[in-house]
Parts: C-alpha cells; sequence; structure tokens
C-alpha cells in the first residue's frame, strides 16, 4: 500500500526534496505543488539553534504580517468596564466579557481563534489556562496580547497578527497566508517574519541561530531552503 495519496505523489513527480533551494524558489515550487480542492495555508518550519529548556533560550513573539493570512479571525476580549464598550465599538472584538466569558470557556466553548486581556483580568483567566494554553489561545504580555491597549491588539490580530513560540525540539512553526496569495506576498510575509525572528535571537543561543527551514502547504510537500540564502533574501 502506498504511503501517500495518489495526488501528493503526482506533486512530487520530477521533484527532488532533498535540493536546497532559493527562498524565492522553495515558496514557488511549495505553491506549484498544492494539490487539494481548498486553498491551502502555506507554512514555515524553522529550526533554530536553541535549547527551549532554558529560559534564556526561549523564541517567543508576534509579527503583524503585511498581507495578513486570508482568513477571518474571530477574537475573544477578556476585560471589564469601559474596556468592554472600546473592545466591542472601536475594536470590533468578536466576544468580549470577563466572569461570563470565563464561565462560558469552563463550560468548554472555544469558538475563538485568538484572545486578547487586560492586565486586571488576568487572575480571572488564569483559571482556564489549562483549557486556553494548549490550544495556543492564551494571552500573553509578550506577544502583545495582555494589555489596555485592546482597540491596537484585536486590529493587529484581525490584520493578521501571528504569534509563534519555538517548539521543545528547537522547531518553530508558523502561517504565512494562503496559496491564492501568490509568491510576491507570501514571500513578504515570511520576510516579515523572519525579520521578527531575528531581532529575537535570545542572548542565551550560542553558534549558528537559523539551523534549516522549509516551506509547505497544508497538503503538500516541504521544501527545503539553501540557509546560505536567507541573508541575501533578507537583504533584498
Amino acid at each position: 500500500m502506498p504511503k501517500h495519496g495518489k495526488n501528493f505523489r503526482k506533486a512530487l513527480e520530477g521533484v527532488n526534496l532533498q535540493e536546497r533551494l532559493s527562498v524565492e524558489d522553495a515558496v514557488s515550487k511549495s505553491l506549484g505543488a498544492s494539490f487539494a480542492k481548498f486553498d491551502e495555508t502555506v507554512d514555515v518550519a524553522i529550526r533554530l539553534g536553541v535549547d527551549p529548556k532554558y529560559s534564556d533560550q526561549m523564541v517567543r513573539g508576534a509579527v503583524t504580517l503585511p498581507h495578513g493570512l486570508g482568513k477571518t479571525v474571530r477574537v475573544a476580549v477578556f476585560c471589564k468596564g469601559e474596556k468592554q464598550a472600546e473592545a466591542t465599538a472601536a475594536a470590533g472584538a468578536d466576544f468580549v466579557g470577563a466572569e461570563d466569558l470565563v464561565a462560558k470557556v469552563k463550560e468548554g466553548w472555544l469558538d475563538f481563534d485568538a484572545a486578547v486581556a487586560t492586565p486586571d483580568v488576568m487572575a480571572l483567566v488564569g483559571q482556564i489556562g489549562r483549557l486556553l494554553g494548549p490550544r495556543g489561545l492564551m494571552p500573553n504580555a509578550k506577544t502583545g496580547s495582555v494589555t489596555f491597549d485592546v482597540t491596537k491588539a484585536v486590529n493587529e490580530l484581525k490584520a493578521g497578527r501571528v504569534d509563534f513560540k519555538v517548539d521543545k525540539a528547537g522547531v518553530l512553526h508558523a502561517p504565512l497566508g494562503k496559496v491564492s496569495f501568490g509568491p510576491e506576498k507570501i514571500l513578504g510575509n515570511l520576510k516579515a517574519l523572519l525579520e521578527t525572528v531575528n531581532r529575537l535571537k535570545p542572548s542565551g543561543a550560542k553558534g549558528t541561530y537559523m539551523l534549516s527551514m522549509a516551506v509547505s502547504t497544508t497538503m503538500g510537500p516541504g521544501f527545503k531552503i539553501d540557509m546560505s540564502q536567507v541573508k541575501k533574501f533578507l537583504e533584498g
């Protein structure tokens, strides 16, 4: 029995997945290998020269992609008082509340894609941390989602802000948009992400920071990038 389906195997015809490509070629080939009937998401995986078990080597942050993500982001805002009116009217949050919203989540409701919280309700939100954390929904000050400036936070999320965090294996995964964006917009989003990841290089990281990188679509194969070409891409 074949390991991959017919369409996947067809996408691999004439493709050498061990070849290291320029950033531009990797993105182009990844888009070209897309075969799903839906508009696939383009993702990047970056292996970093860090050991996340040490606090001074953790890489975590957020970036607002210049071309967005190509999807509607449902934002929940945990806040009280006048901030609730601001979140609803000025920011356009989809769900707003405090104790009531926390209670709803405790009951199993998680129909949102991102969350923002004001600092004064974080003790409340902490009660549902075990539900939000594993799904990447827990507000965090380091990514700008714990703030009194809810309008800015919600607008950034709606515009295509991506929160990222290196995993236990030292790999950072992030979406770059949809296949329908085309190469130019995907490359623009990738450049913004890489610039942000570079700025967040931890003081404890020694040696080469970015070790390897690959671009893929939701259903497609991964195309490896020649790391010697990344600096040229960022300076271009």
